[in-house]
């Protein structure tokens, strides 16, 4: 006769710690996206806040993404991730583009942006990172 046990379930505070830490995680890579694929884009191109915002967006993107494969997320939770790191610098570019905000602006208000969206697609789908 053999018996099955399962292992006992994670506790709350266990959970916590790992969303807590794949947030984190993916911060990481996206730092890392920054300076590893930073220095290869043209220095012409990113002397435009508008171009710079985006070339940012794009390493920083690729880096979480790639950290999110090795972890083995699906990739619509990806592509989601992806989305809500694009997404406020995106909307931004349209009043950067009227004047109506500074280069410095466009990042740091992307920036600010992007990190909550982020948690909040975490949350959104909590069952993917709540485990």
């Amino acid at each position: 006769m053999t018996t099955t046990t399962t292992p006992p379930a994670r506790t709350s505070s266990r959970k916590l710690l790992r969303f807590t830490a794949h947030y984190l995680e993916m911060v990481l890579a996206m730092l890392v996206g920054m300076m590893a694929i930073g220095p290869l884009w043209p220095s012409e191109w990113v002397v435009r806040p508008d171009v710079a915002a985006m070339t940012m967006a794009i390493d920083m993107t690729v880096a979480m993404a790639l950290w999110m494969a090795i972890r083995r997320h699906s990739w619509p939770r990806t592509a989601e991730m992806c989305a809500a790191m694009f997404l406020p610098f995106v909307l931004l570019l349209v009043p950067y583009w009227l004047g109506a905000i500074s280069g410095s602006t466009l990042m740091i208000a992307g920036h600010v942006i992007m990190f909550p969206l982020m948690l909040a697609a975490m949350l959104w789908r909590r069952a993917d990172y709540w485990h």
